[in-house]
This record gives C-alpha cells, structure tokens and sequence, in this order.
C-alpha cells in the first residue's frame, strides 16, 4: 500500500510538476491495485490550508473528497491506536499531522510518498518514497 501526504495528494490532483515521474508512476499502479491512501487527518490539514488563505481551491474541500473517494482513494482514519503509536515515534521531527500521517503509514504497513525534507531524514521505521523522484 502507498499512503500520500497532504501535500503530495495536492501535487497529484492539480497535476503539479513537482511529482516525480517514478513517484508517479508508483502512485499509478497502487492506485490500479486499489492500494494508495491518504489519512484522514490530510483532508483536516487542506482544510486548514484552504481556511488559512495558503491553499486556494476551486471546488468545495467536501466535494474535492468526495470525488477523490470515488476514483479509488482510500481514506484512513485515525484511530486509537495511530493517535498513540504517533506519540511513540522517537526523535521524529515535524508537526502532529506529520507524526499521525507517519504513524498510518507504518500502522498499515504503507510506503509514505512524501517530499518532507524531515521526514525523508528521518531514521525511524518509515517506508519512504520521495515524490520529487
């Protein structure tokens, strides 16, 4: 399975550039596979950036999900046990919706597509997949 991050899942949609073209074609065949996923928490994060003014959509954030549901995305949702096990990740670096969207990806035994310089560094028991790649 290949779990996106917020940002990562926002380079796929609008088609951005910056998504490398193995990174891509990885997300491609999970999706295929009915295996790429995001957190829960990142759609909570868009709605953050959409609120904050940094983020600008052109679609309603409840409608963007739901379309990205119905084309096979899968959404986690953050449970008991992905709440704590993100509190036990040792020296991770970067902010709560970091460690929660971490600690699905290593919950469910996914590959996190990122290009969080932070967590690409990190030398916790991550699968990682850079997205700029």
């Amino acid at each position: 399975m290949i779990l996106l991050d917020t940002h990562t899942l926002i380079w796929l949609d609008q088609g951005n550039g910056k998504l490398g073209e193995r990174a891509r074609a990885q997300i491609d065949a999970a999706l295929q596979e009915n295996e790429l996923a995001v957190s829960a928490i990142s759609f909570w994060e868009t709605g953050m950036l959409i609120d904050k003014g940094r983020l600008i959509f052109s679609v309603d954030p409840h409608a963007w999900r739901h379309d990205l549901l119905r084309a096979n995305l899968r959404e986690i949702p953050v449970d008991g046990n992905i709440a704590i096990n993100s509190t036990r990740l040792n020296n991770f670096p970067g902010d709560p919706a970091d460690r929660l969207i971490a600690a699905t990806a290593m919950q469910h035994s996914a590959a996190l597509v990122t290009a969080d310089e932070q967590l690409l560094g990190w030398y916790g028991p991550l699968n990682k997949i850079d997205a700029r790649r």
